[in-house]
């Protein structure tokens, strides 16, 4: 178990006092078996009035309404969590999904909605072609070796890059890239394993990067490289911004965290604020201003994720 200290600010600067619509924000972890949230603390300027709800897959949502004028917006979370992620964990799966192909029992199949559907267009089944090619030719595959070499292989043979503009590429742009945000690269493995049948749906949250905690234990987890003896310790990618990230379901084991701009699996590194569908609602900030077109100058966000006494 980690106790975690989480600092998540985001400020928004305009050139002149503009009116602010209202924003909504995906801050609060979800707490449950492997999280709990111990305090949280928000702060935003100018003041607002908050209201909090639940939507419609039971994500904390902060709705905020503003009465004042401003040339600067500012958002200050601060949440402390005990973390009880598991690193390289052992799943059960049940007997009849421990090789693939397989399909879902019909209450579950039900129950997952739509997640295994396939959301982007795929009109030469490019995406289909790559993640079939992790299939044994002929013969049955194991499972969580499948969905392992994809995540994988998504790690190696796409580039990380940030990117603070609205939206993500589609996967078939992802693809002809060859590069893409976390985002990005979440999107195209939901669509890789969804072409494959898998039910994946997308995770919004944050990353804690031992390797950057001034606090950590010597003994902290920290993403691994290499092989055998030679395998070392490196900075995981994306932490000092929210990250993104996907679960798929596995009958037996339930919605399995797949991070596949590091190349993980299991949540040891990863606190989860929102699941979704799809992930045009899971987006951390959202919102509007009133004012002249070029008003708005800059966004800055920063992502603190430490151990230790994190209060000042």
């Amino acid at each position: 178990m980690l106790k975690l200290t989480v600092k998540h600010s985001t400020v928004y600067r305009y050139r002149q006092p503009v009116s602010f619509g209202e924003h909504r924000l995906m801050f609060r972890p979800r707490g449950s078996h492997d999280l709990r949230v111990i305090d949280t603390s928000l702060s935003i300027n100018p003041v607002a009035e908050i209201t909090w709800m639940h939507d419609v897959f039971s994500n904390s949502i902060a709705v905020v309404q503003f009465a004042e004028q401003a040339e600067e917006l500012r958002f200050e979370s601060r949440i402390e969590i005990e973390h009880f992620g598991l690193n390289s964990p052992v799943f059960h799966v049940d007997e009849y999904a421990q090789t693939f192909p397989f399909c879902y029992d019909a209450d579950e199949a039900a129950d997952l909605g739509r997640c295994d559907e396939r959301h982007y267009p795929d009109p030469q089944r490019r995406i289909d072609a790559w993640a079939r090619s992790f299939l044994e030719q002929g013969l049955n595959s194991n499972t969580q070796d499948v969905l392992f070499q994809i995540n994988l292989a998504i790690n190696r043979q796409f580039t990380y890059q940030r990117r603070y503009s609205v939206g993500v590429q589609s996967p078939l742009e992802t693809l002809n890239l060859g590069s893409g945000t976390c985002r990005d690269l979440a999107v195209f493995m939901m669509e890789a394993v969804r072409s494959l049948g898998f039910a994946a749906r997308f995770v919004s949250g944050y990353l804690y990067d031992p390797l950057l905690d001034s606090n950590a234990p010597v003994t902290g987890q920290g993403a691994m490289t290499g092989e055998g003896a030679d395998r070392v310790k490196v900075a995981v990618q994306g932490s000092g911004d929210t990250h993104a990230w996907v679960q798929v379901y596995i009958p037996g084991a339930g919605w399995v965290e797949y991070d596949p701009t590091n190349g993980l699996v299991g949540g040891a590194n990863l606190i989860k604020v929102a699941v979704a569908r799809d992930p045009s609602q899971a987006i951390p900030l959202q919102g509007s201003y009133i004012g002249p077109s070029d008003a708005f100058e800059e966004m800055q966000v920063d992502v603190e994720v430490s151990t230790g006494d994190s209060s000042s």
